[in-house]
């Protein structure tokens, strides 16, 4: 699938599907939230939140004080609905639209958050560009929370495949630049109430 493939596809996904339709929605993401406590991060710190969409990880945040948070989704439609949904605080964010294995980092960012994107990305070649951008975009010592579906999770999303993955599986893919610190596994229960396995991992840029 090319960038401009799943651009057209997320945009069709956010203009016909309210967020609470979507499989992945959480009104709690606290599974991501206690991944970003065992990374450490403290209000000062850079968060970059990718393939963000709708999720209500940005209002946590922002609700929590912190004060450097980015939202890049490839989806415009997408971020247009978060950043409506916060309304005025929605200000102290920065949005971002773009392809996460086009993209280019423009500042270092302290960590990065992933829930549920890098596990659409089936083609070699574009893993190994997100993770060009997500080494870039990581300051040395900066942390990744990578979540991605479990390998006893679902094998399709959103109509499209995905690869599953364990926190070894995401090393090797990330390479040695990256260490893995944690990993975890989450059950998400969708709004129509399946329950769908995932893996949180956390690594370490060396």
């Amino acid at each position: 699938m090319t960038a401009e493939d799943r651009k057209s596809h997320w945009e069709r996904v956010y203009a016909t599907k309210a967020e609470t339709e979507v499989s992945w929605y959480q009104a709690d993401p606290a599974p991501s939230l206690e991944a970003l406590a065992r990374a450490g991060a403290d209000r000062r710190a850079a968060i970059i939140d990718v393939g963000g969409g709708t999720s209500r990880l940005v209002d946590r945040l922002v609700d929590n004080g912190y004060e450097d948070v980015t939202v890049l989704d490839v989806s415009a439609t997408a971020i247009a609905t978060a950043k409506a949904r916060l309304g005025e605080a929605g200000g102290k964010v920065q949005w971002l639209v773009a392809d996460a294995t086009e993209w280019t980092p423009e500042r270092p960012y302290d960590l990065w958050h992933d829930r549920a994107a890098f596990h659409f990305l089936v083609d070699p070649a574009d893993r190994a560009a997100y993770v060009e951008r997500l080494r870039k975009a990581l300051r040395p010592g900066g942390h990744a929370i990578l979540a991605t579906f479990a390998p006893d999770g679902p094998e399709k999303c959103s109509g499209l495949p995905v690869m599953r993955h364990d926190g070894l599986s995401l090393a090797a893919a990330l390479g040695g630049t990256f260490a893995l610190v944690d990993t975890r596994r989450q059950e998400h229960v969708t709004p129509a109430g399946a329950t769908q396995r995932f893996q949180f991992s956390l690594f370490r840029r060396v």
